[in-house]
């Protein structure tokens, strides 16, 4: 009997170790984790997230059409693990104020616009699931923007008079957030 159950104990433990091998093996080659910083007047801001590729794909669009990414439909704003952004102050972002701290950061698409919310629950890998609305902080709508074709996600951080701008980019859509000192 005890060697049945080691035998079904080991049979676990060799699937589990096989399943964490391909996911930070193959599936993190095709969307490698990068973080993005910004540092400007004290103000640190990081993102970590995972970058997929276009790779001939529809990303935004209708779900009839087979979009990657559908409208109206929750959008962990890259790939595997959850989106992360810290602030190392108290901001307003897009004009909502935001404690310093770290957030999953996630969105739900549109075609005029989306909702990019930052959410307490942290630490979610394989994201594919919703978050816990409940732990939402803020939900703030950004408008779509063309954008020359980008075949990778990328989101990097620019300054200007009134603050920062965090700009998401993929296929031709662009997303920007203000980001200002409370």
């Amino acid at each position: 009997m005890k060697k049945k159950i080691f035998i079904g104990l080991g049979v676990v433990f060799v699937a589990l170790v096989a399943f964490f091998l391909y996911a930070s093996l193959v599936v993190a080659k095709r969307s490698p984790q990068k973080t993005t910083t910004f540092n400007d007047k004290g103000l640190d801001i990081k993102v970590v997230y995972c970058q997929p590729y276009k790779k001939g794909r529809l990303i935004f669009g209708e779900e009839k059409d087979k979009a990657l990414q559908p409208y109206g439909k929750y959008w962990r704003l890259g790939a595997n693990a959850a989106t992360e952004i810290t602030f190392s102050k108290d901001i307003n972002f897009s004009g909502q104020p935001v404690k310093a701290g770290t957030y999953r950061m996630y969105a739900m698409p549109g075609a005029s616009a989306f909702q990019i919310s930052l959410n307490k629950e942290l630490g979610v890998y394989l994201a594919v699931n919703e978050p816990d609305y409940t732990m939402d902080v803020i939900k703030v709508d950004v408008p779509v923007q063309t954008a020359p074709e980008t075949e990778q996600l990328t989101i990097n951080f620019g300054s200007d008079s009134t603050g920062v701008n965090m700009d998401v980019l993929w296929d031709k859509t662009l997303l920007r957030v203000p980001i200002t000192l409370q």
